[in-house]
């Protein structure tokens, strides 16, 4: 028996172990626990090299405590709300609100998503508009800036915002920023010198312990909030750089959406950033401080909760919040999302959907960021459009929107995508609003989206050549690890 015999003997039987380690050990589900096989025979030894950069669990790790969270009273207000719902004696500001009532008994009883009724609204669905909104209030802030976003880019959106904080930190403004470390890779520790030389603080998200090899490659911190001086938030799609301004000639005109909030869910979008700053730092942990929790200025009457996820946590929240909203559905469902990529019971609960004669509309973008991703989305579209389901593709650049809208009357918005990344690997985090006159406003901008795009009819499906088809394949059977 030759050397080479024997090599290959080794590499076979070290190969089972780790496909074994896997299967055993990790207990993922099914379909992501095939992919891997998947991945581990035909790619044997590499293979596994990317299953500890890309696959390794998270929910075994206790992140994200702060042990003066009890001072904000949140846990026993989530407890009260929980109690009053049990006993039917909730005092709902608004009658309608009555109906998402066991919709807001399962986001306070898996996620302690606090459930609020005095918060005032903006929708921005253009970067232009967001972003000058956002200078504005940086310009006004009086105590502090709270910055955190998957992407911050080095170019001149991200320049603007960076040399903004700079003078709020010299005028004496506690400013703190947040970034990914994977998702900002391009950004150097340089760029924010002047800032903290002015005595702003700055922060990276599982950077790498042993560059250039990180183990928490494929967990990533995909939120995106701005709190100001405690009364402002800000949560949605966009993140910092120039082509979420439409600069970017790959991509032309991106389509986001984002919002401006005001009213007492601030304080749980502040209680999610500190959380987020003090796993993210080693010496600038945050105490309760009363001023990152000021009273708020009560001037709406949306009802919301602020629902967050992410690999840590055994229950995927945000994906079961999509599926109790598109299960309720009595007359129709709008979805917009970038990458549309469900596992089996996302999925279920569109198709169902449809076979039940709701109207199901949705929208994705005419052109891929990241292509597996892209080829993976048109398969699955493809099955719903069998059923009933009606997809449009937008045609004026970039769709990167994270919505769903049911019956015109609930909506969430977030960053979280209608995918498996967004529900397993990602920390993420979505408003869940209850609000008529806000779905509208949702569906409306859907509306006109729809003057913009073309629909992906089933008779145009069934004309993709067969290499369109042969990726749709490859990318749907590695969709549950993209």
């Amino acid at each position: 028996m030759d050397i080479n015999h024997i090599s290959s003997i080794i590499i076979l039987v070290i190969n089972m172990l780790l496909a074994a380690a896997v299967v055993f050990l990790e207990r993922k589900d099914a379909t992501s626990t095939w992919a891997w096989l998947l991945v581990l025979t035909f790619i044997p030894i590499l293979g596994f090299i990317l299953y500890l950069l890309l696959g390794q669990n998270l929910t075994r790790y206790r992140l994200f405590q702060w042990k003066e969270r009890a001072k904000l009273n949140i846990d026993q207000m989530v407890i009260d709300q929980i109690h009053l719902l049990q006993e039917k004696d909730f005092p709902f500001r608004k009658p309608d609100t009555l109906e998402y009532k066991d919709f807001i008994y399962m986001h306070l009883i898996q996620n302690g998503a606090l459930f609020t009724e005095d918060n005032k609204v903006d929708i921005f669905v253009d970067g232009h508009q967001k972003f000058d909104k956002l200078l504005k209030d940086i310009h006004n802030a009086k105590d502090h800036i709270h910055i955190q976003y998957y992407i911050y880019r080095s170019d001149g959106l991200g320049k603007q915002i960076r040399d903004a904080l700079i003078k709020k930190a010299k005028e004496g403004i506690y400013v703190r920023v947040l970034y990914d470390a994977l998702g900002s890779r391009t950004l150097r520790k340089r760029f924010f010198k002047e800032l903290t030389e002015a005595g702003g603080k700055v922060e990276v998200f599982f950077p790498s312990k042993l560059s250039p090899i990180n183990l928490r490659l494929n967990y990533r911190n995909h939120r995106k909030l701005v709190i100001i001086d405690g009364q402002i938030g800000y949560t949605g799609g966009f993140n910092v750089g120039d082509e979420y301004l439409g600069l970017d000639k790959k991509f032309g005109y991106w389509r986001d959406t984002h919002l401006r909030i005001q009213g007492t869910a601030v304080a749980t979008l502040q209680a999610r950033f500190i959380m987020d700053w003090n796993e993210a730092s080693r010496y600038h942990d945050i105490t309760f401080v009363p001023a990152h929790f000021p009273e708020p200025e009560k001037t709406g009457h949306v009802g919301m909760q602020i629902v967050t996820s992410g690999p840590d946590a055994e229950i995927e929240h945000i994906k079961n919040g999509y599926i109790k909203m598109i299960s309720g559905a009595k007359k129709s469902i709008l979805i917009q999302t970038p990458y549309f990529i469900p596992d089996a019971s996302m999925l279920d609960a569109v198709r169902i959907a449809c076979l039940s004669g709701i109207d199901v509309r949705i929208m994705i973008p005419n052109k891929p960021d990241h292509m597996f991703v892209y080829w993976a989305t048109t398969s699955y579209v493809g099955e719903l459009i069998k059923v009933g389901a009606k997809i449009f593709v937008y045609d004026n650049g970039f769709l990167h929107t994270k919505m769903i809208v049911v019956d015109n009357k609930i909506a969430t918005i977030g960053s979280a995508n209608f995918d498996v990344r967004s529900s397993r690997l990602n920390f993420e985090i979505n408003a869940f609003i209850y609000d008529a006159d806000i779905a509208q406003q949702l569906t409306d901008a859907f509306e006109k989206d729809l003057q913009l795009s073309a629909e992906l009819t089933e008779e145009h499906y069934k004309q993709r050549s067969l290499w369109i088809r042969f990726k749709e394949s490859i990318s749907r059977l590695l969709s549950p690890i993209l």
